[in-house]
């Protein structure tokens, strides 16, 4: 039977897919169901039918599951942040793990997974040293700030986040005071006028020191001293910057940075590693989780002291530095040159004197490094975007038959289609591990450690 848009219709939900929506099935007619988790049962509504599945909106718990919990944010529906903070955090790291493995099996053709315990977090909340703020005005033209509702750009006003920390709110009602008081607009992206668009928020976990970046639609704020007189109240503020955004684009911050008070950047750790952050660099936003993260990498990659590493996709250097204090030299290619200027400025500053920066796309520099000038590599530590490796960089890495070869990836799916490639020429899955960086939303990191197969 085919259902149509708007029936109602009860279902009881046996499995859940990537995204984090529930799947259920009416007589082998198969139903996606948002919000929803395995146990539950439903009314939900048809909105949208094809001939052997559909897409319904629940409507009301006939019967919750033992699964459930009830979200700590009341906007969690709404919100496109949180995908499953209705799932109790035990049952979000048992998804996390089962999907991982689910790829590896389906995608990469993997029969005994070699996995070990995801790394989950004490405390699930709180957890981000950054958010993006976007701002805008309501129906009645009042400000507003917050984060978009489920695939729109409509902002969902609420300045309290449960991922970010509590500080944030502070900082939002301050900015926003600022913007009534001096008479300040909210960027509009229909009409593409109005001046502030988003508003940034970095903080150092352990430095306890504090950015805040406005994201303008112009070259210049009005009473910009006000915003900093207000914002220097704030215990360990460090930095008050803007990022000049004139585009009508979904790209958040601009190219260009200025200073306002204070310095151009924040520092904090990662482990015993110090780093530089500004406005513009890429830096994992739940430390507590990274340091676990790089730590399960740096035990995969075994060393002893006397390997070469080559570090691909290596951002500002977190990976590579964290791998010097072990490695002989460690060598970081990354394709953005002020990521590679961090990275530099980063090893100048924790006086590590091992590690080498190259810019350029990993694909191009390393087969170029390897068939022109013979470098090799004992480890190669590869942490690609969600696209995964390119084919050519794959083809490089398993020419140059490193010992071990440690994969840290953001989406399983990339990560089980690469290891099938590399384990086609000769290498072996031997750990898998994924780390909970993000709870309440479906998105997991995995270490994967290969070696040569010696058999």
């Amino acid at each position: 039977m085919e259902y149509k848009k708007n029936d109602l219709v009860t279902v009881t939900i046996t499995d859940m897919g990537h995204d984090g929506e529930g799947i259920g099935k009416i007589d082998g007619y198969t139903l996606f169901v948002k919000d929803t988790v395995i146990g539950d049962t439903a009314e939900v509504k048809i909105m949208k039918s094809k001939k052997n599945y559909a897409y319904a909106r629940l409507m009301r718990l006939i019967t919750p599951s033992d699964r459930r919990t009830d979200p700590i944010c009341p906007y969690a529906r709404q919100c496109g942040g949180c995908q499953i903070q209705e799932l109790k955090y035990g049952e979000q790291l048992r998804f996390k793990e089962e999907k991982i493995r689910e790829s590896l099996t389906r995608i990469g053709g993997f029969a005994d997974i070699p996995m070990e315990p995801i790394i989950g977090m004490e405390n699930p909340y709180h957890y981000r040293n950054k958010a993006q703020f976007p701002v805008g005005t309501d129906r009645n033209g009042n400000l507003i700030t917050g984060f978009y509702a489920g695939r729109t750009h409509t902002i969902i006003n609420n300045t309290r986040c449960y991922l970010g920390v509590e500080k944030n709110e502070e900082v939002l009602q301050r900015v926003l005071g600022y913007m009534r008081e001096n008479h300040v607009s909210a960027y509009n992206e229909t009409t593409g006028k109005g001046l502030v668009r988003h508003i940034l928020i970095r903080c150092g976990f352990k430095t306890k020191e504090w950015m805040v970046c406005l994201v303008i639609n112009g070259r210049s704020l009005p009473a910009a001293d006000r915003l900093v007189e207000s914002l220097r109240q704030m215990d360990g503020m460090t930095s008050i910057t803007y990022s000049v955004n004139m585009e009508r684009t979904n790209v958040i911050m601009g190219k260009e940075t200025g200073l306002l008070w204070g310095k151009p950047y924040i520092t904090d750790y990662i482990g015993d590693i110090r780093y530089q952050i500004s406005p513009l660099s890429f830096f994992q936003v739940n430390p507590v989780q990274t340091e676990k993260l790089y730590a399960t990498a740096l035990e995969f990659a075994g060393l002893t002291g006397e390997e070469t590493v080559w570090d691909l996709y290596c951002g500002i250097g977190t990976i590579s530095l964290f791998l010097a204090q072990k490695a002989k030299m460690v060598y970081g290619v990354e394709i953005v040159p002020q990521a590679i200027e961090d990275a530099r400025r980063n090893a100048e500053i924790n006086g590590i004197t091992n590690a080498q920066f190259f810019v350029g796309r990993a694909e191009e520099v390393l087969p170029e490094k390897y068939e022109k000038e013979g470098v090799h590599a004992d480890v190669i530590v590869v942490d690609p975007p969600r696209k995964g490796c390119d084919e050519t960089l794959i083809r490089t890495m398993v020419k140059m038959r490193p010992e071990r070869i440690v994969y840290v990836s953001c989406d399983p799916a990339t990560l089980a289609r690469d290891l099938k490639k590399i384990c086609e020429e000769g290498y072996e899955v031997r750990r898998v591990r994924g780390a909970d960086m993000f709870p309440g939303t479906v998105h997991v990191e995995t270490v994967a450690l290969l070696t040569l197969d010696v058999v």
